[in-house]
């Protein structure tokens, strides 16, 4: 396969950053004995597709006290989605860490397990996924608690290294798409009419009940 001249550029201008990092992240693996394997894969299952995040931003937008949190979380991976999946992908069309069978990757790549996946490698669709859902929860919820939103999409953006089905470069850049795409998504929702944050669907389930009493 023919790189794209911004794939062929990643691949050369950050290739001892990407080996150095995947190294010092794979430091867990041998330190650990592969006790974080299973953790890592759980991790990244979570952002597979987006689905998690997908339902749980839908049933937060779905309750009336978490709707604003929801309606943010949902129109930033939207956002995401469309710029990362439409555009960054297909137009940079980087091939994943483990094509090159000759590479540095790929022996760390079979020794993880071989997850393959079916798209382009930059930027990491998992790791934009996690930031563009996790920056309005982090924006629009308490900072005591709410950082802790960002330290998932932190360990998303590990466990797709430690796979090796990313190169750090991708997560990186996953992490940049994803925070814009977040405070995007979190200035439309803060913006929106507030009868959408007022509308209480359980309140006019209970009155179209109250109703149909009466009328029997």
């Amino acid at each position: 396969m023919e790189l794209t001249a911004t794939a062929l550029w990643l691949n050369t201008a950050f290739a001892g950053f990407d080996q150095g990092v995947t190294a010092v992240v794979h430091k867990l693996y041998e330190a650990a004995g592969g006790f974080f394997t299973p953790i890592m894969e759980v991790i990244s299952l979570m952002g597979k597709g987006g689905i998690f995040l997908i339902i749980l931003s839908l049933i937060l937008a779905f309750l009336k006290k978490t709707r604003r949190f929801g309606t943010a979380m949902c129109l930033g991976l939207a956002i995401g989605a469309i710029f990362v999946n439409l555009f960054l992908k297909v137009a940079i069309a980087r091939p994943r860490p483990y094509a090159d069978i000759n590479g540095f990757f790929y022996p760390l790549w079979v020794m993880m397990g071989q997850h393959m996946e079916s798209d382009m490698s930059f930027p990491s669709g998992h790791t934009n996924a996690a930031f563009a859902a996790m920056v309005p929860l982090f924006i629009l919820g308490n900072k005591k608690v709410s950082w802790l939103a960002l330290v998932f999409g932190v360990l998303m953006g590990i466990s797709r290294i430690y796979l090796v089905v990313h190169f750090p470069t991708d997560v990186i850049g996953g992490l940049i798409t994803g925070t814009i795409a977040g405070m995007i998504g979190t200035l439309i929702a803060i913006n929106l009419p507030r009868k959408w944050y007022k509308w209480d669907l359980f309140k006019k389930r209970e009155r179209d009940e109250s109703c149909s009493d009466l009328a029997s």
